[in-house]
């Protein structure tokens, strides 16, 4: 990384910006963060966890990376970042980009116009859970508020086996024998993390000020946080300054995606070092019936605040029960921007789910999300005049197209018992209210009482289970945004909506010639229509559609289509495999998944008779790994694999 400053005068004073570039190389690493499974992740320039990115208001950000992955696309989403005049640069592949393709690079290039805590991520199924995350830190000379140092912590949920696995168990027809998976629900997580580890400590002086990021990276569980001894303010939630919140020594609950920014003043006794008790949000986890018996799982995780290393550090603490504070009622941005009205569009969305072909999925207005042959906003840079008419989008592209300047209401309608992180590309929107648990899946058209004058405002809000909540933000920042759950699981299985945003006012915005280079390199069209048709804009009969999406893969945009690409990463140099799986730890339902993935790969050439031959990674004890050729016949495979679901 390196930075160039550059003079820039504005406002009637001089100010120092920067040009912060990064060069990264997204490749495979194996690690073993949570001391009991090592296995591959992903990661940067060899190293995991992934840096953070710390850049100051006004500094312009360029991130190149390199996709060493091998066998998988990859990509980058700057999460509550608004892109304003840059919506190419927001790395939602298949909407935004297209996914980039193995031995490719790839830029993002945009000025840092906000301030708070953020974070980047693979928007490419099922990455970001692997590992390609981190955080991003806009930092504000003019903050409102004292603090001394800072301080960044992550939350997040941590699995043995990795995603593409996971999402085949998630969308299977069949009954999965594995113990951390429940009829009807999500793979449960092994364990959670902080700073991607456990067991983490941080180092404090006494009687110092600390502005903490606290970003949740989970795939899954929210979780909830508390500070032993040490009473804290709210000062930042996604982006948004608040004014300042005393919380005392509430347990903080965050869910996933979401940022808090607190202050904490350490004691300035030294005599003990204090414990940060988390747990992950059993809330999300077992729905509606409690807390299971699943044996070894244990959702805590410990950090502690370490004010002399030579004193001991306190005993870990479970807990599971506690009470979570209404964020929508109580803060206050610090800007007091006021309640946005009148409003000229409401904009419904109901959450349901319904079933295509065995496999059940989730729906907004009774529409699961499937993304489209261009990506969506590449189509309204090509597609002139139509590109106000949601036609050309795709149905399942599920578009709402809104005009420039517009008041939105958006009312989001939760008729599951599931939670959802509710995300919205492109702005933070107010607030305006949120239903408690069981309240009624539909909103009853009336207002609370106790709206805001000035709420707050997110990019990701926690919606209960049967409940509903409404937002509202101003259409001016042209651009395709998705809207979406922040729960892998769902957003795989169609919780997603695409926001067509003043198309009309894109004016001179063009894609990036390396864009347009990874289109054609991953074998993506990138002008025309949901169906890729140039000539007539409103003829969408080739769109991608449930009755012709491919058995609703959860693999788009993460395994590059072609059996000549292999895996070739460190400690792996005997998987060259012609398949477009990942060379993985294999159990017995990875062996399954595999072999479907093998199967599909090879096409007509493969028969279900035949034997393969696959190269496993076997790790024999935490500090020995050998390499075992085992040889799989598909109709052993077939027989072996019917308690994990059968072959598919």
């Amino acid at each position: 990384m390196f930075s160039l400053g550059l003079l820039l005068l504005g406002c009637g004073q001089l100010a120092f910006a920067k040009v912060v570039e990064y060069n990264w190389s997204i490749d495979w690493v194996n690690r073993n963060p949570d001391g009991a499974f090592p296995r591959p992740v992903i990661g940067i320039n060899g190293e995991w966890p992934c840096p953070q990115i710390d850049v100051d208001l006004g500094d312009h950000l360029i991130v190149t990376i390199y996709n060493n992955l091998g066998n998988e696309s990859t990509g980058l989403h700057w999460h509550g970042l608004n892109q304003y005049g840059h919506a190419t640069m927001d790395g939602s592949a298949g909407t935004a980009q297209c996914p980039v393709p193995p031995n490719s690079t790839f830029t993002y290039s945009f000025p840092i116009n906000q301030t708070g805590s953020y974070w980047y991520h693979s928007h490419t199924q099922g990455q970001y859970p692997d590992g390609l995350r981190g955080p991003l830190i806009v930092h504000d000379a003019n903050f409102p508020y004292h603090f001394d140092e800072e301080i960044t912590m992550t939350f997040s949920d941590w699995y043995h086996e990795q995603m593409p696995t996971l999402l085949n168990y998630y969308q299977s027809t069949a009954d999965v024998n594995n113990n951390s998976i429940q009829s009807g629900q999500a793979p449960i997580p092994v364990a959670g993390l902080i700073n991607d580890s456990q067991n983490n400590t941080i180092k404090v002086l006494p009687g110092k000020t600390y502005l903490i990021h606290m970003i949740d990276m989970a795939n899954f569980p929210g979780v909830a946080i508390y500070f032993d001894g040490h009473p804290f303010t709210a000062v930042g939630v996604d982006g948004t300054t608040v004014e300042k919140y005393y919380m005392g020594d509430e347990i903080l609950r965050i869910a996933p995606a979401q940022r808090w920014d607190i202050l904490i003043t350490t004691k300035n006794d030294t005599s003990k070092n204090f414990v940060i008790f988390a747990t992950l949000d059993v809330n999300m986890l077992f729905p509606p019936h409690g807390i299971p018996s699943i044996e070894g799982w244990n959702g805590n995780t410990t950090a502690w605040l370490v004010y002399d290393e030579a004193k001991p550090l306190p005993p870990q603490k479970t807990f599971y029960s506690f009470e979570f504070f209404d964020e929508v009622n109580n803060l206050i941005p610090y800007d007091r921007m006021p309640l946005l009205e009148p409003v000229d569009r409401r904009i419904e969305m109901t959450l349901d789910n319904a079933t295509f072909d065995g496999i059940t999925r989730f729906t907004i207005n009774n529409v699961t999300y499937l993304p489209q042959k261009v990506p969506s906003l590449y189509t309204a840079l090509s597609v002139g005049n139509y590109s106000t008419d949601p036609v050309v989008y795709g149905v399942n592209s599920n578009p709402f197209v809104l005009n420039y300047g517009e008041i939105i209401e958006v009312v989001v309608n939760n008729k599951h018992e599931n939670l959802h992180p509710m995300h919205l590309h492109g702005h933070q929107y107010q607030v305006l209210q949120r239903g408690y648990p069981d309240t009624g899946g539909v909103w009853d058209g009336v207002y609370d009482q106790n709206v805001s004058a000035t709420p707050v405002r997110r990019d990701t809000v926690m919606l209960n289970k049967n409940s509903s909540s409404v937002w509202r933000f101003k259409a001016d920042n042209p651009g395709v945004w998705l809207f979406h759950c922040h729960i892998e699981y769902h957003i795989t299985s169609g919780l997603v909506a695409t926001i067509v945003e003043a198309p009309d006012h894109l004016g001179n915005l063009t894609v990036p010639p390396d864009h347009i280079a990874a289109c054609k390199k991953y074998g993506m069209d990138y002008r025309g229509n949901a169906g890729a048709n140039t000539r007539n804009p409103l003829d969408v009969s080739l769109q991608v559609t449930s009755a012709n999406a491919s058995a609703f893969s959860p693999n788009y945009g993460q395994d590059f289509p072609s059996s000549s690409n292999r895996y070739k990463a460190n400690d792996c140099s005997q998987c060259d495999l012609p398949t477009t799986q990942r060379c993985r730890i294999f159990d017995i339902q990875e062996a399954k998944s595999f072999g479907s993935a093998y199967q599909r790969s090879i096409g007509e050439a493969w028969e279900l008779g035949q034997c393969i031959q696959v190269w496993l990674i076997i790790i024999v004890v935490k500090t020995l790994k050998e390499r075992f050729a085992k040889t799989f016949c598909a109709h052993s495979l077939e027989v072996a694999f019917q308690d994990a679901g059968g072959l598919r």
